[in-house]
């Protein structure tokens, strides 16, 4: 019976070619290696543009060299607002960014506010001008500065500073304190 097995087999391949390659034809395309290689190279270039920061300026808030700024978190009590507004919270640590390239203002700006983050500090004074551009647009460090207090996790809120400390060209940022006593939000 086996032989029958066998010559029946044998008989059934009849005109079968043996294969030549041991991999089997997904249907798939082949991937193209240059193009991923492209791909790749594309990707890490972008992921080293994107600011380590977290500080954005996809979208500037434009302001006029003249312009009060104001900006609380939802939660922030009026009443703290008002006495960073009139200047009756003390800050213990200020910042100047004049002639700086926004670049250079981005960077400084973070470090600034991490070592008092770091340090418990309340609330600082960030100096950023008012300068008129000669192209007549508006300030960009101070549109830049606007635009990344409002997006960085330790500023509770800001306000223009009292004429003595800077008046429209700085602002008081008021710091969410996480190890001492007491709620500042």
């Amino acid at each position: 019976m086996q032989d029958d097995d066998f010559s029946l087999f044998k008989s059934e391949i009849r005109g079968v070619k043996p294969i030549k390659h041991d991999r089997a034809d997904t249907g798939k395309p082949r991937s193209d290696r240059a193009q991923l290689a492209k791909l790749r190279q594309a990707a890490t270039v972008r992921v080293q543009d994107i600011a380590v920061d977290g500080l954005s300026d996809q979208f500037v808030i434009d302001v006029g060299p003249e312009d009060e700024l104001y900006w609380a978190r939802d939660g922030v009590q009026e009443s703290q607002m008002r006495k960073l507004k009139i200047g009756q919270i003390p800050f213990e640590g200020s910042l100047d960014l004049h002639g700086m390239s926004v670049e250079k203002a981005r960077e400084t700006l973070w470090a600034f506010l991490a070592e008092a983050t770091k340090f418990e500090i309340r609330c600082v004074r960030v100096t950023h001008g008012k300068a008129v551009r000669l192209d007549g647009k508006r300030p960009m460090i101070k549109s830049h500065v606007n635009t990344w207090l409002r997006q960085h996790a330790q500023v509770l809120g800001f306000t223009s500073c009292q004429p003595k400390h800077g008046g429209a060209g700085a602002v008081y940022v008021m710091l969410k304190r996480t190890m001492m006593e007491g709620r500042d939000e």
